[in-house]
């Protein structure tokens, strides 16, 4: 009966880290307009600076992750910015540029 219960238990807490994962649409929004500064409203940048809007997620989410771990050297403040993000958070801005017109 104890390892039903733990395994119940453990069954919460694997449900319970997956929801956390999840980022609210709105949140990703809040996040993303941190970019704005340098991208852009919505990722749409003046054109000496890169726009975000409708850029493909993957290499977005690749860029973001490379510049968290100094796998590629940043000509500006990315690689600091990018390590104040979690990977959930990362997905979530990559998901909201994604989703914007170019």
């Amino acid at each position: 009966m104890k390892m039903k219960h733990a395994l119940t238990a453990a069954a919460w807490l694997a449900v319970s880290g997956l929801a956390q994962a999840q980022i609210d649409p709105l949140q990703a929004r809040s996040l993303a307009a941190s970019c704005a500064a340098c991208h852009g409203t919505d990722g749409r940048a003046q054109p000496a600076m890169v726009s975000l809007a409708g850029y493909n997620k993957n290499e977005l989410v690749k860029k973001m992750l490379d510049y968290k771990a100094d796998r590629v050297p940043a000509a500006t403040i990315m690689h600091q910015l990018a390590k104040g993000y979690t990977d959930a958070q990362i997905e979530a801005i990559a998901g909201y540029f994604a989703a914007q017109k170019r």
